[in-house]
């Protein structure tokens, strides 16, 4: 994985410096609150609704075992001992003293790490495939290429005040697990028919208050120009991305506005004086990055299937994990394991200090030391051997982290919603806790198969909710909170925003409707039709008509009283 160079080091130590004096002058009263908003957010520093949060850049979703006990170290001694890992594959700590963030950052920064430009309006922190590099379906490795962006993005002068935050991600597989078409702009790492290595580009995506699939913007670029071509896009949002109105300032309103081919007609012109300039890319300057994402020693194997099924016929928990939670890797004789941080009663995304410590402890055993953080709030060991798996697998359930349900009903991605959000208008937390006691049978969810289910505590979509499978969406109804449902949302190669069925429902009514929604499924459904198909085929009508046929009534699953409809 990448190691930081010189500059790197440089311009986080000054970065570091300059933010603790900053942080000294808030301290005394020297700048006033209004005045450090701008200088804390540039370093990823939120005020929430009862500490501040610090949300820490994991970029393309890749952690060293030093690094996760880095955040181990934050939790236990700066935290309440856990930290939430989120849909743009970071850290958050939510219960951080304004004092010790100068400390905590220099702590990051000794493990390679830090939270420049993770909140403000400039280029966010660049995602990725969270299988990159090891997945059976990869075409190409995007990681060079990311890591190329995050080195151009970084303190990009002309692009540190946009008119909004602006999300970067990279697929180079046959399968877009990195959601790029909900992205500003989402690049897809390809070869041509000449055997050329390009990018297929798409701008103008995102969620939020109007969600919005990107739409191609260039069918083949040449990698060579992936920075001018960027910077091209850059620079048109830059200049006509409107700044009087924060809910329209996106790129994808811009380029709803005036319309792709206008977009893609401004882009061109502005690219004629950058295609051929200094960022034109280097075949030297690529190889010295992909230099960091070489292969892993991997040794050769016979016989490790025959030895996994042996295993998984004896063992039916086993059998279960393997059949959720393990991937296919490229290379013969090893496997991509996931660590679910969705277990019943556990906040969908958070690990404990001491759950953070044994993963890097089972990264240096198991996986050459390396961790992966997925757009669903879990964790990926990436390069297992298939002979290892059934020893991960028993370390693993000892401390909580293998539930065997990745991609079933309780793999829920829940933002932290109104528990800790300032912006939040309803809590998030407990719902997907109502949801997932409710649910919490494996056979069941089996049955069900591959759903996908998210939840936001606001419109800023955190929770993805307009992708999921089934949507949940806190909203404020006469200062009470109450939940919009959508369904058919889907990421991937077939992305799509979901449809509202109808008004919205109390927090106690969640569980039900959850439960009305797969009837309806599974009275309709055809032999081995996942949710989303059935959802697609039949469309929102059978699922409203069923939800709000009858007055739900329910017992509380937050507060234990009765509530109706």
């Amino acid at each position: 994985m990448y190691r930081y160079d010189q500059y790197d080091t440089r311009i986080v130590k000054e970065r570091i410096a300059q933010y603790s004096d900053q942080v000294r002058r808030r301290l005394s009263g020297e700048l006033t609150e209004e005045e450090f908003l701008p200088l804390r957010l540039q370093n990823g520093l939120y005020l929430q609704r009862h500490a501040y949060m610090l949300r820490i850049a994991v970029p393309y979703g890749m952690l060293s075992s030093a690094q996760m006990r880095m955040f181990a170290s934050i939790a236990h001694k700066y935290d309440r001992g856990y930290g939430h890992f989120t849909t743009r594959q970071n850290i958050q700590f939510n219960w951080i003293n304004l004092e010790d963030t100068p400390q905590i950052l220099a702590d990051l920064a000794t493990v390679e790490m830090h939270a420049i430009q993770t909140s403000g309006n400039c280029i966010r922190n660049i995602t990725s495939d969270e299988f990159c590099g090891v997945a059976a379906d990869e075409l190409i490795d995007p990681r060079p290429l990311a890591e190329i962006m995050r080195e151009w993005s970084t303190f990009h002068p002309e692009f540190a005040y946009l008119p909004r935050k602006f999300k970067l991600a990279f697929n180079g597989a046959v399968e877009d697990r990195a959601a790029t078409a909900v992205h500003d702009i989402g690049y897809t790492v390809l070869h041509n028919a000449a055997g050329e290595l390009g990018l297929r580009v798409m701008v103008g995506g995102g969620m939020g208050r109007t969600p919005i699939l990107g739409s191609v913007i260039c069918d083949f670029l040449p990698w060579q120009h992936m920075l001018t071509y960027t910077e091209a896009i850059m620079r048109v949002y830059n200049q006509h991305g409107r700044r009087d109105n924060k809910y329209k300032a996106r790129i994808k309103i811009l380029v709803k506005a005036i319309g792709i081919e206008e977009f893609q007609r401004q882009v061109e012109a502005e690219w004629v004086d950058l295609k051929d300039g200094p960022s034109t890319l280097t075949q030297e300057e690529f190889e010295r990055v992909a230099s960091f994402f070489q292969p892993h020693p991997y040794e050769t194997f016979a016989g490790d299937e025959a030895i996994v099924e042996t295993w998984k016929a004896d063992d039916k928990a086993f059998n279960a994990w393997t059949r959720r939670n393990v991937r296919a890797h490229k290379v013969p004789g090893y496997a991509i394991a996931l660590l679910s941080l969705k277990k019943t009663g556990v906040p969908p995304g958070d690990a404990t200090c001491e759950q953070m410590q044994f993963i890097a402890d089972l990264a240096d055993r198991f996986s050459f030391g390396e961790i992966r953080v997925t757009h669903e709030q879990n964790l990926v060991l990436g390069d297992v051997k298939q002979s290892d798996l059934y020893a991960l697998f028993k370390e693993a359930k000892a401390h909580g982290l293998a539930t065997p349900n990745i991609g079933l009903l309780t793999d829920i991605i829940c933002c932290p919603g109104g528990d800790f959000c300032s912006l939040a208008l309803a809590k998030s937390i407990p719902i997907a806790a109502a949801i997932a006691e409710r649910f919490d049978n494996l056979d069941f969810q089996h049955d069900i198969g591959d759903i996908e289910l998210n939840i936001s505590g606001c419109i800023n979509a955190c929770g993805h909710h307009h992708v999921g499978n089934i949507g949940i969406l806190g909203v404020d109804k006469d200062g009470a909170e109450f939940y919009q449902v959508s369904i058919g949302g889907a990421q991937g190669n077939e992305s799509a925003i979901g449809k509202i069925i109808g008004p919205s429902f109390s927090a106690q009514q969640m569980p039900v409707v959850i439960e009305r929604l797969l009837e309806v499924y599974v009275r309709e459904r055809y032999e081995g039709e996942l949710f989303i198909d059935t959802t697609r085929r039949i469309g929102v009508a059978p699922f409203k008509d069923h939800v709000y046929a009858t007055p739900i009534k329910t017992k509380h699953h937050i507060s234990g009283e009765d509530a109706y409809a």
